[in-house]
């Protein structure tokens, strides 16, 4: 273990000291484990105050007594554990889940271990170890769900050390309390109450599937052995024929059932506000699919020629409102199946777009910014996907599971002594031949690449233009050879046009170049004032739509 390069770059982030080749905690902390792991009867913890308590000798055991928490931290599990749940759920969460989360993190060690032997077992030393994956370092890490779950209890004691790293995002849970006072903003109780759910799900059946990490990089040189930043000129060129478009008025990204590519939009630091106060569209995603926050401990920020792609996160949570508004709104059960690395069929890729551009949006530099960034992230180019032939021992791995998962539901069964002939498919996965994939007209099969799931990336707060920005990731989907866009609207009224002027461009048989031509030229007048249109009147004045369906 000593000599680890991915070990050595992550180790400094975590509680978990390094000895003769094995990992451990510090026998005080390990004391104190112990003692929550039996209960409150053993523990004496079973109140948020006696818990913030718990959390601070925990600190010191790890050597962490010297660095101060948030400053109201200590207020905010107060009041949450004592004051904003019932004392039906406080009893559960202090007799059940905190002895729960303490035993979790009392096999935090030879979780961590077993995650090296596995990922090299699987994808080969070094490959897939969990590790900082800096900024340029094209790269994926590999964890199973028990491990993230390990990984963010650690996050809700407060265990980890200071983010030394550039760029990385805080991971302890206790900006997310502060933020409960000394006001209590119903948003920021709601984002825990998804968490404690979460906590709650997997104290109560440890998840057995895997997640994986992957921050895909367009390189900024040329050459013909990488897949390079396109210019100007390269786009101007495309003769990629446009995907198909799909306009959906209503619904949400996170609810389609295609298994497109889900579209978080993100900030350039992964996660954005999702621990502290933030409570919009990426925030949200890490509430109600929690192990997305594990990627805030190795993935520092994203630079212009990069996205984060993550494959396998499942959803616990159902919700209602946004920002302000947000409101927990129970359990939900991921029924995604589990494709043959064992992650659910739920991929979900970060992409930041320019913050508050105004003018210079319409600037040719930041159109082809803003869609590098989306073709980056679109684009399917991860040099780990594995044949199935490395897959042909696929019984060493659930020997070492225990157990098999459905590709269906999710389910785990015991593995049997023998497999019946046609019970398990080539993926190592028990076929199910009732499971169906809704399939946009056009689309791939579900075998293939998939399409993307979108919106109003990059507008909002972000304060981007609706209809350059849907062009824009029409154009990358394309570039991509995605096969479809679904595009949710939400209601915006400059969006009223877009399926009539998507389908107009479709019908005439542009390529990418040919819109990428009319998209730059207008964005030049625009710059230059020449035209104060929005980009769908601009193209096709509304009389020229008239009788197109």
């Amino acid at each position: 273990m000593e000599s680890r390069q991915d070990l050595a770059s992550i180790l400094p982030l975590m509680p978990l000291t390094l000895r003769s080749s094995s990992l451990f905690w510090p026998p005080k902390a390990v004391d104190a484990l112990k003692a929550l792991s039996l209960g409150p009867d053993v523990s004496r913890v079973d109140s948020g105050k006696i818990l913030f308590d718990a959390i601070i000798e925990l600190r010191d055991s790890v050597r962490l007594s010297g660095e101060p928490l948030a400053f109201t931290a200590a207020d905010g599990y107060t009041v949450f554990f004592d004051e904003l749940i019932s004392r039906e759920d406080s009893r559960m969460w202090f007799g059940e889940v905190v002895p729960g989360l303490a035993r979790l993190l009392l096999r935090l060690p030879s979780l961590l271990e077993a995650h090296y032997r596995y990922s090299d077992r699987i994808f080969g030393s070094g490959i897939a170890g969990l590790r900082i994956l800096y900024p340029q370092e094209a790269g994926i890490v590999f964890l199973s769900q028990e491990l993230i779950a390990a990984l963010l209890a650690c996050s809700f004691f407060c265990l980890f050390p200071p983010r030394s790293a550039g760029d990385l995002q805080i991971i302890n849970f206790d900006c997310l309390f502060a933020g409960l006072y000394p006001n209590d903003k119903m948003s920021q109780k709601e984002k825990i109450k998804f968490l404690i759910h979460y906590f709650e799900r997997v104290c109560s059946s440890i998840p057995t599937g895997f997640v994986s990490f992957e921050r895909k990089v367009l390189s900024l040189e040329h050459s013909p052995q990488v897949i390079s930043y396109p210019d100007v000129d390269f786009w101007g060129k495309s003769g990629m024929h446009l995907c198909s478009f799909k306009v959906s008025l209503s619904g949400f990204i996170e609810d389609q059932h295609y298994e497109a590519l889900e579209v978080d939009f993100a900030n350039e630091r992964l996660g954005g506000g999702a621990l502290s106060r933030g409570c919009l569209q990426e925030e949200i995603r890490f509430m109600i699919n929690p192990e997305l926050i594990a990627g805030m401990l190795f993935l520092p920020s994203m630079k212009k020629n990069e996205a984060i792609e993550i494959i396998g996160a499942e959803r616990f949570s159902n919700y209602t409102g946004y920002a302000s508004t947000l409101c927990f709104a129970g359990d939900h059960k991921d029924l995604r199946p589990l494709d043959y690395l064992r992650r659910r069929k739920r991929k979900i890729v970060a992409i930041d777009a320019l913050c508050n551009p105004r003018m210079r949006e319409f600037k040719i530099e930041c159109i082809v910014r803003e869609t590098n960034k989306a073709f980056c992230g679109f684009l399917n180019q991860s040099d780990y996907k594995l044949d199935l032939k490395q897959f042909e021992d696929c019984e060493f791995y659930e020997s070492q599971l225990g157990h098999r998962i459905s590709a269906s539901n999710g389910q785990v069964h015991p593995i049997p002594s023998a497999h019946s002939e046609g019970e398990m498919n080539s993926d190592c996965s028990v076929a199910d031949s009732n499971d169906k994939i809704g399939q946009l007209p056009g689309s791939s099969a579900p075998d293939e690449t998939p399409g993307v799931a979108t919106g109003n990336w990059g507008c909002g707060a972000f304060g981007g233009d609706l209809q350059l920005k849907s062009i824009i990731q029409w154009l990358a989907a394309s570039q991509a050879q995605r096969p479809f866009i679904l595009y949710y609207t939400f209601g915006e009224e400059p969006l009223q046009r877009l399926e009539q002027v998507t389908q107009w461009i479709l019908l005439h048989g542009w390529t990418v170049g040919d819109l990428w031509n009319m998209l730059v030229e207008y964005s030049s007048q625009r710059f230059a004032g020449e035209t104060s249109c929005c980009f769908f009147s601009w193209l096709l004045p509304e009389q020229n739509l008239r009788g197109f369906h």
